[in-house]
């Protein structure tokens, strides 16, 4: 069986890759039940993934526990047929030909599960269009 079509992939981008992209791309992982490919990262990796995002994506069986932030390097911009920006601003590496959207969401550091919920919602909802955006025939 031949197939002419490959998989779109998708890269989250944020300073830090702790919170918002990694939750993000956790969810389109779980919800794209393996039709996009994903990946993410940040301009300025942290040490490691924010407690708290991890809290609240366990409140949702999705579980970040063993995710690393990893650094953004050029060639995963131009592997990636979408660059999903969060924040990262200027220091994002521009390609000519690719789809980029800048989600504009509140950054979960330093704040406690409480206040990531809406955040980690807000991310579904987004995933959740972007999967459709994505899948149309």
């Amino acid at each position: 069986m031949s197939t002419e079509t490959k998989k779109p992939t998708v890269l989250f981008v944020c300073v830090h890759n702790a919170g918002r992209s990694q939750m993000a791309a956790a969810y389109l992982t779980s919800l794209s039940g393996g039709e996009i490919e994903v990946r993410s990262a940040g301009s300025q990796p942290a040490d490691q993934v924010n407690p708290a995002a991890v809290a609240a994506m366990a409140e949702v069986g999705i579980d970040l526990s063993a995710e690393i932030p990893k650094v953004l390097t050029t060639e995963a911009v131009q592997e990636s047929d979408v660059v999903i920006t969060m924040g990262c601003g200027d220091t994002c590496p521009f390609f000519p030909g690719k789809r980029y959207e800048d989600w504009v969401l509140e950054d979960p550091a330093g704040q406690g599960v409480e206040a990531v919920r809406p955040i980690r919602d807000e991310i579904k909802a987004r995933v959740q269009d972007l999967i459709a955006s994505l899948t149309k025939q």
